[in-house]
């Protein structure tokens, strides 16, 4: 009895040290590129780009398959970053994948909502909350304004409300102005 514990304790140190070393050895590197132009993009996870998040999104604008301006929420900010990060010339947002709106989170009509949880199921982040056939709401906090929740929603009891600036949310704009050299003067 005590000899079968000890050989499977054996077994398992052994398969344990095996595992542990290959882990280190074979150590499978994220491409760094890939992790800062995520950095950049704003989270939404909407899919207004044309990817299903902006995981996949960086991935293609590094892999060269997408171009930098292909997010709304990211806005022409978003591009001016991913522009300087990547070297590219900064481009206006692509009208085929929105328009640039303020950032806003979705608030729920709770008198009007019926629990149908179709909302909770299209939010990728998890910022709806509730039960079926009970009242469901917005953790505000949670919400990226991607307006995933929108189109599901049967008794149209959802509105997106734009998130007014504080000192938590306030970023700082580019300048409008753009500088030109004097005339007579070569460049």
């Amino acid at each position: 009895m005590i000899s079968a514990i000890l050989v499977m304790a054996l077994g398992a140190i052994v398969l344990g040290a095996a595992l542990g070393y290959a882990s280190i050895r074979f150590k499978v590197e994220g491409d760094p590129l890939v992790e800062k132009i995520d950095a950049v993009l704003p989270q939404t996870q909407c899919g207004q780009c044309g990817f299903p998040g902006c995981k996949p999104y960086a991935t293609a604008i590094a892999k060269g398959e997408a171009d930098i301006n292909q997010c709304p929420p990211g806005g022409e900010e978003g591009i001016r970053k991913l522009a300087e990060l990547l070297g590219r010339e900064v481009k206006p947002l692509s009208e085929e994948h929105g328009v640039e709106k303020p950032k806003s989170a979705a608030v729920i009509d709770e008198n009007l909502c019926i629990g149908c949880t179709l909302c909770i199921q299209a939010c990728p982040v998890d910022a709806i909350v509730g039960a079926a056939k009970q009242m469901h709401t917005v953790v505000e906090r949670l919400c990226t304004g991607c307006e995933l929740c929108l189109p599901p929603c049967p008794v149209n009891c959802i509105a997106m409300v734009p998130i007014a600036e504080s000192v938590d949310t306030w970023k700082w704009r580019y300048p409008v102005f753009r500088m030109m050299p004097k005339e007579g003067k070569a460049a």
